[in-house]
């Protein structure tokens, strides 16, 4: 009897624990959305979003902060980081109240590089690095135990230490940063040089609180002149590299899993580039990794959809779907059911159904409507 009761109390608790783990990670997702702001409107926006049925509904927003176009989510999803994306240059900190989905500001630091477009963080929270598009470096803070930002520990101005183009040469190209990714290890630190049409690469130093990156100009690759790159996306299977060109309004598709990395494929993207209207922007798979997505502004307005071969990593068109006007990012839910577009100069967020066997995407008619857009990120409700 004994053990009946105890075999009946122990699949009671097998059974609870399994509807904990299956409510925290439900279908319930709080939305942040970025946006251009000047302090007094809303910055950053948060929604809730059921990934099931494409329910949205608004929870909070920020106002006391600038321009943050791009937004960082740390690993334990207690706390947000944010660029400033000014002449200036800055970064803010935030914690994040999951029961009430509210952002509540904690610091901010000075950038040291103008214009910064792009923020991460590591995984294990030391350090967060943004890409400075004007200022053609890359910025490296020290994180402290709770999270909050500490001042500029590296400044890496890819003008002065990058060897293989001059700021000398006709036309003059300077680099411009726009993205800092890290390899699936997190080993590594990938950086794309729009100016330069180079993506860098950079090795995550272990166990150091000043020099947390090393440049590796023998892995850096090299694209195309006139590409442009702007944001890369890994396949999940590691393999493989994919990068949006905002010039030449391509996609660049690399063998990764090798010593150097090397282009395999280009396949356009933006079908309506011109010499004066060009700006590709954003780059994401889904998890299966069966399907790409790349997002065109200037005069596209759409989202490039490529189905993925699975043994090569090639890119196939399987379609555009029209947006709102000057799609930025977008992000993808982690079930693969919908895809979400910023759309800056339409001030609204898209929602779309992927369709599961074509990837194609159906537009539900449902819409966020937000002031100028920017930047999508999910945090688990």
């Amino acid at each position: 009897m004994a053990r009946k009761i105890f075999y009946f109390m122990f699949c009671l608790a097998f059974l609870g624990g399994c509807a904990q783990t299956k409510k925290k990670g439900g279908d319930h997702l709080y939305l942040l959305a970025g946006s251009y702001s000047d302090g007094t409107t809303s910055g950053i926006s948060i929604f809730d979003f059921n990934m099931q049925t494409g329910e949205v509904n608004r929870v909070s927003d920020i106002k006391q902060v600038v321009n943050p176009s791009y937004l960082s989510v740390s690993r334990n999803e207690q706390m947000v980081y944010a660029v400033n994306e000014t002449r200036e240059g800055g970064v803010s900190a935030f914690k994040f109240d999951k029961i009430k989905g509210e952002l509540s500001l904690v610091n901010n630091q000075e950038a040291y590089g103008a214009s910064p477009c792009y923020i991460n963080a590591d995984k294990d929270r030391r350090f967060i690095i943004t890409a400075n598009y004007g200022g053609g470096n890359l910025s490296v803070f020290p994180l402290d135990k709770e999270g909050n930002i500490n001042p500029m520990s590296m400044n890496i101005n890819m003008n002065e230490i990058n060897p293989h183009i001059s700021v000398d040469s006709t036309p003059p190209r300077v680099s411009n940063m726009h993205a800092v990714v890290f390899s699936p290890n997190e080993k590594y630190l990938l950086a794309t040089d729009l100016g330069k049409d180079r993506i860098y690469m950079f090795e995550v130093m272990p166990k150091t609180n000043t020099d947390f990156l090393r440049y590796l100009p023998e892995r850096s690759i090299t694209l195309e002149a006139g590409s442009g790159p702007r944001h890369l996306a890994f396949h999940p299977s590691g393999k493989y590299l994919y990068c949006i060109n905002e010039l030449s309004g391509d996609v660049a598709v690399m063998n990764y899993g090798v010593d150097q990395p090397k282009v395999i494929q280009y396949v356009i993207s933006d079908t309506t580039r011109t010499t004066r209207r060009r700006g590709s922007a954003d780059i994401h798979l889904t998890s299966d990794g069966r399907f790409l997505y790349a997002s065109n502004r200037a005069r596209a307005n759409d989202i490039a959809i490529y189905s993925v071969n699975p043994q090569t990593g090639l890119l196939s068109v399987a379609g555009h779907q029209t947006t709102g006007l000057h799609p930025r990012n977008f992000i993808i839910t982690p079930n693969d059911k919908y895809l979400l577009c910023a759309n800056m100069n339409s001030n609204q967020i898209q929602i779309f159904e992927i369709d599961p066997v074509s990837g194609l995407l159906n537009d539900t008619g449902q819409e966020i409507s937000i002031n100028r857009p920017v930047c999508l990120k999910w945090i688990w409700k």
